[in-house]
């Protein structure tokens, strides 16, 4: 089977690869030469990017970016957020990152981000999201239609019942 860079990943391929539970986005990559430390392994601000990368994607697919263009929408922040380092990455290892909404609030979300190769996990990112209106001055409540969409599709769960 063909592993596709920077292309989504179906939950059969993810299933594939080794990566269990499937999410609702995944995006495959390979570690560069220029993001390995003096220790030969990736370095650990890269993996923040990694994440970043896939997260910015997701609110994008999920329509609540604004990077794509759109004048109005919400500014989304992280409130907090863990990363948890389980086994090193090192050059040339093809890579899967992963992202789903766990839970929702009005104007916040949680999601869950891994790390796989080689169907290990390797690193998890739990952060905390929250909306604001465009200037930053107050909460922008989650539409009615993403919140249908975390529960359909992530499987999320509504924390405001």
């Amino acid at each position: 089977m063909d592993l596709r860079y920077h292309t989504p990943l179906s939950p059969e391929m993810q299933s594939h690869l080794g990566i269990a539970p499937t999410a609702p986005l995944a995006m495959a990559d390979q570690v560069r030469f220029s993001e390995l430390d003096v220790l030969n392994h990736v370095n650990n601000a890269v993996y923040m990017q990694w994440f970043e990368r896939l997260r910015v994607r997701y609110t994008q697919e999920w329509g609540l970016s604004r990077s794509t263009g759109a004048d109005k929408g919400p500014r989304i922040v992280i409130r907090s957020g863990q990363i948890h380092y389980r086994q090193e990455m090192l050059m040339d290892e093809d890579y899967v990152v992963t992202c789903g909404c766990t839970g929702f609030r009005t104007t916040s979300f949680s999601l869950a981000q891994t790390l796989w190769a080689g169907g290990t996990l390797r690193a998890t990112f739990d952060c905390v999201l929250v909306l604001l209106t465009s200037d930053g001055s107050a909460r922008y409540p989650i539409p009615d239609d993403l919140h249908r969409r975390f529960v359909e599709i992530d499987g999320a769960r509504d924390e405001n019942m």
